[in-house]
């Protein structure tokens, strides 16, 4: 498989490496290559505008998958993060690339049927801006009809890890563990993002996993 990934972040690497210990190929577009400390013979590194629709298109043709692992830099406005979604939604469709998984948020998510996790989860202050854009990303995604996409929300609690290839799976609410957590290795959510990758089952749905 062809993978072009977007995002060079804690999430982005280690979707990069398991791609690349599963024998696909990966493209990693990033906004500064330097940050991608490592190399592989199946890996390319691309410099590109997630937010430029363009450019978007030029760089993801010809490939069979779409990922976006992105966030704002610390120099660009949250509103960048709707902005994303739409340049990526245009930019993807124009190239022909039928596939689109992205990282979500774990505020989009609920906790049980139409109660949100925004709404109950203690969330620190200076977290809930970045929320309530990846609210308005959702929103985007879940009203579009065009491509095959996922929306694919890490647990509350996300952090370099073991990977142990074990996981749970929620559709739409979030997993907690009978201690009331909701948490994942980052190694761990990149597992399961190629297994969704290889095997679909959350076409134009949202999802989540912990342990």
């Amino acid at each position: 498989m062809k993978i072009a990934l977007f995002g060079s972040g804690m999430i982005g690497q280690r979707v990069a490496q398991e791609a690349l210990s599963r024998g696909h190929e990966v493209t990693a577009i990033v906004r500064n290559p330097a940050r991608i400390q490592f190399r592989h013979p199946q890996l390319t590194l691309k410099e590109g505008n997630a937010l430029n629709p363009e450019s978007v298109t030029q760089l993801v043709a010809g490939y069979d998958v779409v990922v976006s692992a992105i966030k704002p830099s610390e120099k660009q406005p949250l509103s960048a993060v709707a902005e994303a979604a739409q340049s990526l939604l245009e930019g993807v469709k124009r190239a022909g690339v039928k596939r689109l998984l992205v990282v979500g948020g774990a505020g989009t998510m609920n906790v049980a049927p139409g109660v949100r996790a925004l709404d109950v989860v203690p969330i620190p202050e200076e977290w809930k801006p970045e929320v309530m854009a990846k609210m308005e990303e959702w929103e985007i995604y879940r009203k579009n009809s065009d491509l095959d996409w996922t929306y694919f929300s890490p647990p509350v609690f996300i952090e370099p890890g073991e990977r142990t290839g074990t996981y749970r799976l929620g559709i739409d609410q979030l997993v907690m563990n009978a201690q009331g957590e909701c948490r994942i290795s980052a190694e761990d959510y990149a597992v399961a993002l190629l297994d969704e990758l290889e095997q679909p089952r959350f076409v134009r749905q949202r999802f989540s996993v912990a342990y």
